[in-house]
């Protein structure tokens, strides 16, 4: 397993904390992550932590697609690329027609085509094997339209990029999800669950079998996004957690098309009908269920279903899965108060890579010193939480709030590991 830190985009005010990001280097974090929505950009904070960092990696999760042209794009990762000595990792998005097109202004529609579009042009300045040419729905190199000067001509990038470089996409619609398995590195999903793989299963084996080459789970990595909770309470490590859930699944996006709020329901949660449609988390964070099995919730806007939680104390826990195979784990500087998260999970990765399956916490005798709430998200999440516990020397003083991401591959390459007497 490989850790990481996720630093998110900007509020009012924004500032990158260097020392989280050198103090995860220093762990042996793997990489750090940026995102964008309509403030601070993804790609600055990028180039800020490569130049003062010397081994973690550094990807964007994600870069808003219509905000840049394809080869905007690739001339950004290849010379971060190129200046890092090649730690960066290039993520992109389609984002949501509310910023697309209230804050950058140009249309959102048919954003499939745009991502097959977009990687195909980024991948075609990175091989150099021949000028640039593209003739699609969104781009056109060189361009052809009505008002173009007919000057144009194919080009091929002087600056000489790394084929090898990595492209994740944002994906949790079914499209979208098969549209990267076939032609990205690997994938962007939240909140997922690992008991739920199959949500992604049949999408992801459509995807690869529609690349070819025998591409599978084994080429491809699925990195996941886990808010994680660390405090002197459940209750206390829940609230964070369930306004950055009710955020997006009740508030981003408009109240008929809200891609995480189509997700959850495809995960089980839904809570009803309300005037002829289905609704799901409409309502306050406070009505965010807090374990499984809360069916009995009856609060308006809700989220009901007989399936894994989103809200697992790790305390609580009965059993979890582990991952036998490589993945990359991120949390976030900017919903962290200290370093004590990434201590615990950079501990905890030690332990869970080195624990035989059969391993329960009450055999090893480990005191947990604090309480752990996770979005149960990847069964390496699960288990680097759970372990996370008990990895930390004394007391965690101060509340810490984490968001991590998960890059794992071989998902079905996983066992389960015994959690009973936690």
């Amino acid at each position: 397993m490989r850790l990481g830190l996720f630093t998110g985009y900007s509020g009012p005010k924004f500032s990158i904390d260097m020392d989280m990001v050198l103090e995860a280097e220093r762990l042996g974090f793997d990489s750090v992550w940026t995102s964008e929505a309509y403030g601070s950009d993804a790609v600055t904070p990028a180039a800020w932590m490569l130049a003062q960092t010397s081994r973690i990696n550094v990807g964007t999760g994600i870069i808003q697609m219509p905000a840049r042209t394809p080869a905007c794009a690739a001339m950004t990762a290849m010379t971060l690329q190129a200046l890092s000595g090649g730690r960066f990792i290039l993520g992109i998005g389609p984002s949501g027609p509310q910023v697309i097109e209230g804050w950058h202004g140009v249309a959102y529609g048919r954003p499939l085509t745009r991502t097959r579009e977009y990687i195909d042009i980024i991948r075609q300045a990175l091989k150099r094997e021949a000028p640039v040419t593209h003739d699609g729905y969104h781009y056109q190199l060189p361009y052809k339209g009505a008002d173009a000067s007919g000057l144009g001509k194919p080009l091929k990038s002087i600056l000489h990029g790394d084929p090898a470089l990595k492209i994740f996409t944002a994906a949790v619609a079914p499209a979208g999800i098969r549209l990267s398995a076939e032609i990205a590195d690997g994938m962007f999903p939240i909140f997922m669950s690992p008991e739920r793989f199959d949500v992604f299963e049949d999408d992801l084996n459509a995807g690869f079998a529609k690349a070819g080459n025998g591409k599978g789970l084994a080429d491809f990595e699925i990195a996941p996004i886990v808010p994680l909770a660390m405090g002197p309470s459940v209750e206390m490590c829940r609230q964070p957690i369930r306004r950055h859930l009710a955020l997006y699944i009740g508030g981003m996006g408009a109240p008929d098309k809200n891609f995480y709020n189509d997700y959850a329901k495809r995960l089980g949660y839904e809570a009803g009908r309300r005037g002829g449609r289905t609704t799901i988390a409409k309502a306050p964070a406070a009505s965010l269920p807090d374990r499984q099995g809360d069916e009995d919730d009856t609060r308006q806007g809700a989220l009901r279903a007989p399936m894994p939680n989103f809200l697992r104390p790790a305390r609580r826990a009965k059993s979890m899965t582990r991952t036998t195979s490589r993945c990359r784990l991120s949390p976030s500087a900017r919903m962290t108060t200290d370093a004590s998260a990434l201590e615990a999970l950079s501990a905890s990765n030690a332990r869970v890579s080195s624990a035989s399956p059969e391993t329960s916490l009450s055999s090893r005798k480990i005191r947990p010193p604090s309480t752990i709430c996770t979005v149960t998200c990847s069964s390496a999440v699960g288990a680097c939480a759970l372990w996370a516990s008990g990895s930390v020397s004394g007391k965690v003083g101060r509340f810490s709030f984490t968001k991590v991401v998960v890059m794992r591959k071989k998902m079905r390459s996983k066992k389960t590991m015994s959690m009973s007497g936690v």
